[in-house]
């Protein structure tokens, strides 16, 4: 699994990303009341929005960590966005990425370095 600065995950198998954000952020959004997900064959820029996920506090914008075409989004989160919660970093995914360059993941972080940058919030 590889982590963004903006709390976003990826887990790769072969050339297909899953992406979703990380216990984390879901910790600080609060309850989870909202999940907008990709449309299947949008294509996605690394940095760019994803998906949107509002909560009790705020709206956010998930952000592509990497670069591809969505594939899966996992539509069963507009009936129970709080799965989001629940499982943040499994069952909560977003979408999946057909990966379009996968040197794109070299830019992100393990979860040990995401650990770490954690401790510097």
């Amino acid at each position: 699994m590889r982590f963004t600065k903006d709390h976003e995950w990826v887990e790769v198998d072969g050339d297909i990303a899953t992406v979703g954000i990380t216990a984390y952020a879901a910790e600080q959004l609060g309850d989870v009341v909202f999940v907008e997900t990709p449309a299947v064959g949008k294509i996605v820029k690394a940095g760019e929005g994803l998906a949107v996920v509002e909560s009790v506090k705020a709206a956010s914008d998930v952000y592509a960590p990497i670069s591809g075409e969505v594939v899966a989004a996992n539509d069963g989160l507009s009936d129970a966005p709080e799965t989001v919660n629940a499982s943040a970093e499994t069952d909560g995914w977003f979408a999946r990425v057909k990966i379009a360059d996968a040197a794109e993941l070299d830019a992100l972080m393990d979860r040990a370095a995401y650990e770490q940058y954690l401790g510097t919030l």
